[in-house]
């Protein structure tokens, strides 16, 4: 199982220019790959608390500064976004970094791009269908020949530069909204399943309609698949409770009030940080835990702790243990079960014999 971080770039400090924040942005990269975490996502947005509206520009500024880490958006908001343009980025940077580039793209949770590039709220899903369908015929075939509702159409295009060696991995990002999964299994592609609330084991039927979607579809049910949750990582809890608690809730009672919803309770943390909550808060093996817990339910191929709430130093400090200390104890434990599970090399030799002994016995 893969093991890396998101991030949306969050301003929680006012003192902290945008500028400032992003080249944070790139100094936790690289200490993600540095560690040999796998995978380092960048989230789009356009607010004020939120540094990254250009993902894409920081993922190259970290493919220069890096060597193995994945890089991805985390997500494009498809439906306010080019595709033509969208491809074309993320192309250049899966050449500029050799083939680390990933592309996650998504409906959007927050709407400020709607209205920034002209599009409307009411064509929310129609947007982000259409636009999906373009992607994928502009990655999967050339030249293209297109039309659609809310686009120019393409008539036998070409887009440059092209793909080399590969053709560029492309993943939705689903907030749980059931018609959202079964269009990523339809269509076969990868899933990252974001899980920022209530109980771990309440997304385990999304999972389960996920991997119908990819059989209905006739696509490999083994199609790889991501969960997205928020978390930190400490050795002090008392010094964790006092910095990121009320960071945490904060961050989520701004949002609340700007979507009608109720302030988190003590009660309602505590939940979201107990063992089946989605929060991933606690001693490196308490997270490293909650991730195998995780991996138990869901059978997913990457797990990725958004790195958020608190400045840049503590965020640092988390990311430094998720690689030192969570990250070998969850490969370990997960490569100690492989092995249980599979059988010895003796009898993947014998196994083939036996057949051969019995055809010509026949």
């Amino acid at each position: 199982m893969e093991l890396g971080l998101t991030t949306f770039a969050e301003i929680t400090d006012p003192s902290v220019s945008p500028g400032e924040r992003l080249r944070q942005v790139v100094e936790e990269a690289k200490l993600a790959d540095e560690l040999g975490l796998e995978v380092h996502a960048i989230g789009e947005h356009h607010r004020p608390d939120m540094a990254a509206s250009a993902p894409e520009i920081v993922l190259a500024t970290i493919a220069g500064c890096t060597k193995t880490i994945k890089l991805s958006s985390a997500v494009i908001v498809l439906s306010s976004a080019d595709p033509v343009r969208t491809f074309q980025n993320f192309v250049t940077l899966d050449l500029l970094s050799k083939g680390r580039a990933e592309l996650m793209v998504g409906r959007g949770s927050f709407t400020e791009s709607f209205p920034l590039f002209g599009f409307s709220l009411s064509d929310y899903d129609e947007l982000f269908a259409e636009k999906l369908d373009l992607l994928l015929a502009l990655r999967d075939r050339q030249p293209v020949t297109w039309q659609g509702r809310f686009r120019p159409p393409l008539d036998s295009a070409t887009i440059y530069p092209r793909q080399e060696g590969r053709a560029l991995p492309i993943w939705v990002a689903v907030g749980g909204t059931p018609n959202s999964v079964v269009r990523a299994g339809a269509l076969g592609l990868p899933m990252a399943l974001a899980i920022i609330g209530g109980l771990l084991s309440a997304f385990v039927p999304h999972v389960e309609l996920y991997r119908k979607a990819l059989e209905y579809g006739e696509h490999d049910r083994r199609t790889p698949l991501a969960v997205h949750s928020h978390g930190y990582v400490f050795t002090d809890e008392r010094a964790a409770r006092a910095e990121f608690l009320p960071a945490y809730r904060r961050t989520f009672a701004k949002i609340g009030r700007e979507r009608g919803w109720a302030p988190m309770s003590d009660a309602a943390v505590e939940d979201l940080i107990g063992p089946e909550g989605a929060l991933f808060f606690g001693h490196p093996e308490t997270v490293a835990d909650k991730i195998i817990r995780l991996h138990e339910l869901m059978q997913i191929d990457r797990f990725e702790l958004h790195a958020a709430h608190v400045d840049h130093a503590l965020t640092m400090r988390s990311i430094e243990l998720f690689g030192t200390e969570v990250a070998p104890l969850v490969r370990q434990e997960l490569a100690t079960r492989a092995s249980v599970l599979r059988p010895p090399s003796s009898l993947l030799l014998i196994a083939p014999l036996r057949r051969c002994h019995s055809e010509k016995s026949a």
